[in-house]
């Protein structure tokens, strides 16, 4: 049996939970943002956690989907990157500072930014999937799971 995990298989010991955040997982993939646009914002908020787990699974989605490899390739510079649009220059700016929140809540400028491609539902559906792809990459970053 190859081993899964090298410190605690969490699913095993909070079966529960673990199928909780797998549900938020499979229902923001489900959602209005779209599963590419959500890949995109994963693997961004994986890179800033430093997820070895999740920046693979992510990356493999989006070469996987056909996204083009050069945009792939630089979602860590998305600012300079020709490949991102507003949306999701807006959407990963959102995403950056959820994640990091350096000085607390996230600027206005940012927020308002948003709302200039996103009805509430749709900032609702991006803030609830950074804070899932968040609690993932703890759960990576923690227990180490082995990539495949």
């Amino acid at each position: 049996m190859t081993k899964k995990f090298h410190r605690v298989e969490y699913p095993k010991h909070v079966p529960e939970a673990f199928r909780g955040l797998y549900a938020a997982s499979t229902a923001l993939h489900n959602g209005a943002l779209g599963k590419e646009f959500l890949e995109l914002i994963f693997l961004r908020v994986s890179q800033i956690n430093g997820c070895a787990f999740c920046l693979d699974m992510h990356a493999s989605a989006l070469r996987k989907a056909g996204v083009e490899p050069r945009k792939i390739d630089t979602v860590a510079g998305w600012r300079d990157s020709r490949f991102f649009d507003a949306r999701e220059s807006a959407a990963l700016a959102w995403a950056e500072q959820l994640t990091t929140l350096p000085t607390g809540a996230p600027a206005e400028a940012t927020y308002e930014a948003l709302k200039e491609h996103f009805d509430e539902h749709g900032i609702a559906e991006l803030t609830m999937a950074v804070a899932t792809i968040n609690a993932w990459n703890r759960l990576g970053v923690g227990m180490q799971p082995i990539l495949p």
